[in-house]
C-alpha cells in the first residue's frame, strides 16, 4: 500500500478514535448512510468525469472516492487491508 493511502488511513481511523469538532472525517463516520450516500455521489462523478472531462478531472474525482470508501470502511469497522485481501484472494 502506498505510504499516504496508510497514513490517511490511519487519521481517519484516529479521528474515529479521537473525535475533532467541526471534522468532516468525523460528520462521515457518525453518520453511516451519508458516509455511504457520498461514496455513491463521487462514484457518479468518476464516471461523468471518464466519459466527458479531463484526465485531471478524473484522478481528482478517483482521489474524492478513494477518501470516502475509506471513511465508509472505517465506519464499518472495516479496513483498505480487508479490500486488499479480497483482491489477493481473487487473483490467486
Amino acid at each position: 500500500m502506498n505510504n499516504f493511502l496508510t497514513e490517511l488511513t490511519a487519521i481517519i481511523a484516529d479521528r474515529k478514535a479521537n473525535p475533532k469538532p467541526g471534522s468532516y472525517t468525523n460528520q462521515l463516520l457518525a453518520d453511516k448512510a451519508k458516509a455511504a450516500q457520498k461514496v455513491g455521489e463521487e462514484a457518479t462523478e468518476v464516471v461523468v468525469a471518464a466519459l466527458a472531462q479531463s484526465d485531471e478531472r478524473l484522478v481528482e474525482e478517483m482521489a474524492d472516492l478513494i477518501y470516502h470508501s475509506l471513511v465508509l470502511l472505517e465506519s464499518r469497522d472495516l479496513s483498505w487491508a480487508d479490500v486488499i485481501a479480497v483482491l489477493e484472494k481473487r487473483h490467486r
